[in-house]
């Protein structure tokens, strides 16, 4: 009886929360080790599931890092990344085309209908316009070309809402077309981000393999649970945010500029994460606000 008491206990402490959000549009970035495990894809996607199932409209967009890490090396290309952001040349672009169109969003699809969710792949080069996008190689100073990256002029909306107005669920590939139309890879975080602020998204969540931000990262018990945007530039400049870091936490700003009420940095290893951030009164992982 006392289980069955603490669940319903549970459930009434969502409730205000899942009021709150039905009908809401809410971004997920699914990416990391997170989508290496079996029974944390799993956990992630039963969530978003239930998600859907309360009313909400979820939205996902995936990467697929260490996927495509691994058929690059097969195919013999070796794997190199600046600022967070992988050097992409054309044979690299083919494999991260393939893998991202092929494996990876076909086999979240096929796990979110095997839950009892309606979802479908949507192909990013469908959608996403870019630019061929620059960084600055932080040993010498210089611009260094990244190759066949893509920073993301715009987004397509309309097969997305199309999809959310059918109550489908759309899966989305961070890849892009540029001015040349050739293929681009484009960083899932800033993807996400784009999303969601082209949405007017209520919430944009990014599950990865750590806890949130934190403010010591060989300290897990450093977890920065709030962080407001007017920090964000001091943190960069200490060199608290930064690697892969850095472009959720630039997207997850630009975002919130765009009016996204709230972003979140989850850990999408623990088990059902997604939910307890969203639906409990404390969460799990950090949250950026801006001030309105």
């Amino acid at each position: 009886m006392q289980e069955s008491i603490r669940k319903a206990e549970v459930l009434i402490e969502a409730l205000p929360y899942i009021q709150q959000f039905r009908g809401e549009i809410i971004v997920i970035k699914f990416g990391g080790s997170a989508m290496e495990n079996k029974d944390n894809v799993e956990s992630v996607l039963s969530d978003i599931t239930f998600m859907e199932c309360v009313g909400m409209l979820p939205v996902v967009v995936h990467g697929g890092g260490k996927a495509i890490s691994r058929s690059m090396k097969e195919h013999g290309i070796e794997a190199r990344f600046i600022q967070g952001l992988r050097v992409t040349c054309e044979k690299t672009i083919s494999v991260v085309q393939k893998v991202m169109n092929e494996e990876i969003n076909p086999g979240i699809v096929a796990m979110l209908q095997k839950m009892g969710a309606r979802a479908e792949g949507l192909h990013g080069e469908d959608i996403f316009s870019v630019i061929r996008k620059r960084a600055i190689n932080p040993e010498t100073g210089e611009e260094f070309d990244l190759g066949y990256v893509g920073e993301p002029l715009g987004v397509d909306t309309g097969p997305i809402r199309l999809m959310l107005e059918k109550g489908v669920i759309p899966v989305i590939t961070p890849l892009g077309v540029g001015p040349d139309g050739k293929i681009h890879n484009v960083n899932a975080d800033t993807a996400g981000g784009v999303v969601a602020k082209a949405l007017k998204a209520r919430k944009l969540a990014y599950l990865s393999d750590v806890p949130g931000l934190l403010s010591n990262r060989k300290d897990p018990d450093s977890l920065l649970t709030t962080l407001n945007v007017v920090n964000v530039e001091d943190l960069i400049n200490k060199g608290v945010i930064d690697g892969g870091m850095l472009p959720k936490v630039q997207s997850g700003v630009e975002a919130l500029r765009a009016g996204v009420k709230k972003v979140h940095m989850i850990d999408g290893r623990m088990p059902h994460s997604l939910l307890l951030e969203i639906f409990t009164d404390k969460g799990v992982g950090t949250e950026i606000i801006r001030d309105e």
